[in-house]
């Protein structure tokens, strides 16, 4: 009886082949991956506030440089970061025109109301119907 260990027998068996039988049918070819870069300038042009424009523009070119080189995995995981950045920028670009328009209206609105509440207070109003009330 054999008591050695590890038994020889063991390594001397040839090993199973795997089943390699499967067939792959590409449906297509897969989407190319999308740097954004238009946007990213569009972005970058247009009131770039904290340089999410310009951040998006760097990650928009190093996809589309990874991309020319072949490597699909890192172009669209830039992409997708460009993509990320490009949707913060446009918020950014949308939302403060916006909040800009809204105060300058609050304030039209709220010095008309402190004009007339001046007239009021130094009684132009009163004074100016006094004096046709006199004649």
């Amino acid at each position: 009886m054999d008591t050695s260990y590890p038994r020889d027998d063991f390594f001397l068996t040839p090993p199973t082949k795997p089943d390699n039988s499967h067939t792959v049918i590409t449906v297509g070819d897969p989407t190319p991956p999308r740097d954004h870069l238009l946007w990213s300038v569009c972005n970058t042009v247009y009131l770039n506030l904290f340089c999410l424009g310009f951040t998006a523009l760097v990650y928009s070119v190093k996809a589309r440089d990874q991309k020319v080189l072949g490597d699909d995995r890192a172009a669209r995981n830039y992409g997708q970061k460009a993509r990320c950045y490009n949707i913060l920028a446009t918020i950014w670009n949308v939302t403060l025109p916006l909040l800009v328009l809204a105060l300058l209206i609050t304030g039209i609105v709220h010095l008309s109301q402190v004009v007339n509440a001046s007239l009021d207070l130094f009684n132009l109003r009163g004074y100016l119907v006094s004096s046709d009330d006199d004649k």
